[in-house]
């Protein structure tokens, strides 16, 4: 079998550590791999390197290598990937390598056999939490993302020697030639003479434009963009007008060409823009343009599956390579934050929890702060988007049991459908908090399209909500005062927000899930029942200040908030072209920018008399709050001033006395009034802490924690 060429530095590369150079295979090992359906798995693995740990780690290893594999389109569990045939080698087989790492418990006395299988987030890296690293439990994270951008791109040279997450995957061809098509990119709040980059959240926009002739792509300027998808626009620039350059480093306008080379990728990301007359902060630039460099990024999932199955299943590799932690592993899970939590709800769609072999692969699921599914299955698709303006991750089921989508008119179908079907179903675990809400468009999953009923949940899927919380939770502690008045909204260059950040903590729940699931897989012990507001007990209202009966006169939050040109994120029914499946999320989209066909309704929590959020799981915070937590923010300027910033949450502290309040037309009752004294806030902690330790909702050690960190805190001191 012709060698290809990206073997090569992988064959040369040297592992470190116990595991001997034996290990890496040759390249005529690599000849005796025959091709057929039989390798449409992981196929090799190579160790490069082994080194122990140290401090909260001690006693673990960790073990970074790669693993290189193969798909066969032919195979049915494999049909569900975009492009997959187009893809494809000479012998029919479609290839990839990604990189991996093992962290595994050594020389102890107990190990758990629980293998948490991580999702890294936009390629960056996974750790054990410490009550994981106590019980003994293995962890592994792999590369899944293949848009080869950022912190995912492939490493030109010594990949054995990258820390960040990748897959190596194919771009999609038709005779050989790469397929082309539009894509569409933005630059947003960002000003002056300079160049400006093409950015997908934070990192590159992946795909590079086939020509660099300004004539073949079309620039767009947005001077107003609302909540609800209004836009106002000032016209295209004239082709004359710009160029994909850079004007940055004293070259003016039309500044030095980019390199439009994809073999280059990720070298010549990000792509920039020129204006001759520079740019607008408080606008947006949407570019259209048509490249060339289509990945197919389904490959990624199904890596990230066939790696799963190797390390839970395989003995060895084809050539007798070891897996280091063969038979050690009596459970495991996939977990996702965020991106990555969208990638496990994806990959359950899928049906990637069944491998080739028919097996399932993870017992258990957890998806954290993740409310809908990572674009990571059409062509172009931009799997760091956010669900900003014309970004996939509403479209289709966002829900687990099959249920008709009446607004968009799709049939009844849902995120465990493939699984079901195989009976390869795992336990699942998802957690939010309030900013998944109004920016990350999470009430599609809770009341459908329609937004009139409680979708049930599946019988072996627990859902918990944080109220009040923001992305991931906050930092915690008992502090009134904020640290910082203000910060930068996450997103694409989103903006100021004019809140304190919230400081609502996950913490707790965190910690407690994590034992659950480690538990209800391993020994069948129920975890704590769903908590999560609902529409049939009046907890999900309409998304405004009178439904949500929020309180007027809070300081900082102005009635103009409210409007729904500024305030919830809602999901939009997009049209993205004939090609595109709307169900799936998958195949081609041509229309760019897509269509709005229809904005859909949505839902938001109810507040009580602070502007606190009503149900959810008990926390302590909440429960003896010091002022009002917000899973939204105000965005302090540009073209979203006065609108929600993203999904940043806001913290409001109230008033410390009476006529402290009083003076600033303050709603809300004072700490002094709530508490009289530190002594009483301290003992409104306790209270809280008991009852959601009697709930099941705090660990011993957590509730120790916070009663010491109350004491300590200098709340009406």
């Amino acid at each position: 079998m012709k060698r290809k060429v990206e073997d090569s530095a992988m064959d040369n590369a040297r592992p470190r550590g116990r595991f001997p150079a034996a290990l890496v295979l040759t390249a005529t090992t690599l000849g005796l791999l025959a091709p057929g359906a039989a390798q449409a798995r992981v196929t090799r693995i190579v160790v490069d390197e082994v080194a122990p740990l140290i401090g909260e780690q001690r006693g673990y290893e960790r073990i970074r290598g790669r693993a290189f594999g193969a798909l066969d389109p032919a195979d049915p569990h494999n049909a569900v990937i975009t492009d997959l045939k187009l893809g494809a080698d000479a012998d029919g087989l479609v290839r990839y390598e990604t990189n991996w790492v093992l962290t595994r418990p050594v020389g102890r006395r107990h190990a758990s056999g629980f293998l948490w299988h991580d999702v890294p987030n936009r390629g960056g890296d996974v750790r054990l939490q410490p009550g994981e690293l106590a019980a003994g439990d293995i962890g592994l994270r792999s590369g899944w993302q293949a848009d080869n951008a950022g912190n995912t791109g492939v490493p030109r040279t010594r990949p054995e020697a990258a820390l960040n997450h990748y897959v190596r995957v194919p771009v999609a061809r038709i005779d050989g030639q790469p397929v082309t098509g539009p894509v569409m990119a933005r630059i947003v709040n960002r000003g002056g003479p300079d160049s400006q980059p093409l950015m997908v959240q934070g990192n590159p926009m992946p795909y590079l434009p086939v020509s660099l002739d300004t004539t073949r792509a079309t620039l767009t300027v947005h001077t107003k963009e609302t909540v609800d998808g209004r836009i106002t626009t000032a016209g295209t620039v004239d082709p004359k007008d710009w160029a994909f350059a850079r004007c940055d480093r004293g070259q003016p306008f039309p500044g030095t060409p980019i390199d439009i080379d994809p073999s280059h990728a990720p070298a010549n990301l990000p792509i920039h823009v020129c204006l001759r007359n520079g740019f607008e902060a408080d606008k947006v630039y949407q570019l259209v343009y048509t490249a060339g460099n289509a990945y197919v990024l389904g490959v990624g999932m199904a890596a990230f599956r066939d790696v799963g199955a190797f390390f839970r299943h395989a003995k060895a590799d084809d050539a007798g390579t070891p897996n280091p932690i063969a038979g050690q592993v009596r459970g495991s899970a996939i977990r996702g934050v965020s991106q990555s939590g969208n990638m496990v709800r994806q990959f359950l769609f899928m049906g990637l929890n069944q491998d080739e072999a028919d097996r399932q692969i993870h017992d258990g699921a957890w998806a954290i702060i993740a409310g809908r599914r990572v674009a990571a299955n059409a062509r172009w698709a931009q799997p760091d988007g956010v669900l900003e303006l014309f970004q996939m991750g509403s479209e289709g089921p966002q829900w687990w049991v099959d249920w008709p989508d009446k607004a968009r008119d799709l049939p009844a179908k849902g995120l465990l459908t493939r699984c079901t079907a195989s009976k390869t179903c795992p336990k699942v675990f998802e957690h939010f908090g309030a900013a998944e809400v109004y920016a990350l468009k999470l009430s599609l999953a809770w009341v459908g399209s329609s937004a009139d009923v409680d979708i049930p949940l599946a019988p072996d899927v627990r859902r918990y909500y944080v109220a009040g919380s923001p992305h991931g939770g906050g930092a915690g502690g008992f502090r009134h005062e904020p640290e910082s008045a203000s910060f930068s909204c996450p997103g694409n260059h989103f903006g100021q927000a004019t809140l304190a950040p919230n400081p609502l903590p996950h913490r707790e729940l965190r910690n407690l899930l994590s034992a659950a699931m480690r538990d209800w897989v391993l020994k069948g012990t129920p975890p704590p029942p769903s908590r999560y507001p609902m529409l049939s007990r009046g907890e999900l209202v309409e998304p405004t200040r009178e439904a949500m009966g929020f309180p007027r006169g809070v300081p900082g939050i102005s009635e103009r908030v409210f409007l729904p040109e500024n305030f919830v994120f809602p999901v939009f029914d997009y049209d993205w072209g004939s090609g595109f499946d709307r169900v799936e999320a998958s195949g081609v989209p041509d229309q760019m920018p897509p269509k709005i066909r229809r904005v859909l309704p949505t839902k938001v929590p109810r507040v009580d008399a602070d502007g606190n959020e009503v149900g959810g799981v008990p926390t302590v915070l909440s429960m003896a709050p010091l002022g009002t937590y917000l899973g939204w923010n105000i965005t302090a300027a540009g073209i979203h001033a006065g609108q929600v910033c993203n999904y940043a949450g806001g913290y409001v502290p109230f008033a410390r006395t009476r006529a402290e309040r009083e003076a600033n037309g303050d709603p809300r009752r004072s700490l002094e009034e709530r508490y009289r004294d530190h002594a009483g806030y301290v003992a409104a902690v306790q209270a809280a802490a008991d009852r959601a330790a009697a709930l099941g909702f705090l660990l011993p050690t957590d509730r120790a924690r916070l009663l010491k960190e109350a004491k300590d805190s200098d709340v009406l001191r």
